[in-house]
C-alpha cells in the first residue's frame, strides 16, 4: 500500500464506483435519476478530494484496491472545502436530497466516538479482483496507520456481509442506525 499520488486519482474513483454501486448507504445519498452513474462517480471524486485536503488516500500497490480516510479534526473550512462542497451538492445530492443527506451525516456524526479519529470512509477493491487478499492488506495497513497515530479507527457499514470481516479485524459494533436501511457503527480503539 502507498499514499495515493494525484494521478491515481481515476484509478481510486473507478474502484469505488465499480465497488459501491449496489451499496444502499450511497444510494441514499445520491439523486436516483438518469444522472445517478455520474452522479455516483461525482461522489466517489468528492470523497477523494476531501480525503486528500483533510486525510489520507491509500492505493495497493497492485492499484486494484483503495482506502479514502478522514481525520475530523483535521476538517477546516476553506475557499477550497466550500467549492468542494458546492460541486459535490450541486452534482451530486441534488438541492432535492440536501436536508436528507444532512440529516443523516449529522446522525451519525453524533455518534462517533470521543477523541482523535482515523475515520475509514471508503475501502474498496475492484470486483474482479476481490477475494484475494488485497482488502485485508489494505485494511491491516490502515490499521497501522491510524495506531501510529493514536487515533480511533472507525467506520459505517450499511452491508451486512461485510461485519464478520470487519470483526475479525478487531473492529466491534458501536451502534446500529435505521434510516430505511440498516446502518452499523464499528470502531477499534
Amino acid at each position: 500500500m502507498k499514499r495515493a499520488e494525484n494521478s491515481d486519482r481515476n484509478t481510486i474513483v473507478d474502484i469505488l464506483v465499480k465497488s459501491f454501486a449496489d451499496n444502499k448507504s450511497v444510494n441514499y445519498i445520491i439523486k436516483q435519476d438518469h444522472k445517478r452513474d455520474l452522479r455516483l462517480r461525482r461522489l466517489m471524486e468528492y470523497s477523494h478530494d476531501v480525503c486528500k485536503l483533510f486525510g489520507d488516500v491509500f492505493i495497493s500497490d497492485d492499484k486494484a484496491g483503495c482506502a479514502l480516510i478522514v481525520k475530523p479534526d483535521m476538517k477546516k473550512t476553506s475557499l477550497s472545502s466550500v467549492l468542494l462542497d458546492a460541486k459535490f451538492v450541486v452534482g451530486c445530492l441534488g438541492l432535492s436530497n440536501l436536508k436528507k443527506a444532512m440529516s443523516r451525516e449529522a446522525k451519525i456524526k453524533s455518534q462517533h466516538p470521543e477523541g482523535y479519529l482515523y475515520y475509514l470512509w471508503f475501502i474498496g477493491v475492484d470486483p474482479d479482483k476481490q477475494h484475494k487478499g488485497i482488502g485485508s492488506q489494505l485494511l491491516n495497513e490502515v490499521i497501522a496507520e491510524g495506531r501510529k497515530e493514536s487515533r480511533t479507527i472507525c467506520l459505517e457499514t450499511s452491508t451486512q456481509k461485510n461485519i464478520p470481516w470487519y470483526q475479525s479485524f478487531g473492529f466491534k459494533i458501536y451502534n446500529e442506525m435505521d434510516f430505511g436501511y440498516k446502518l452499523f457503527c464499528l470502531k477499534k480503539e
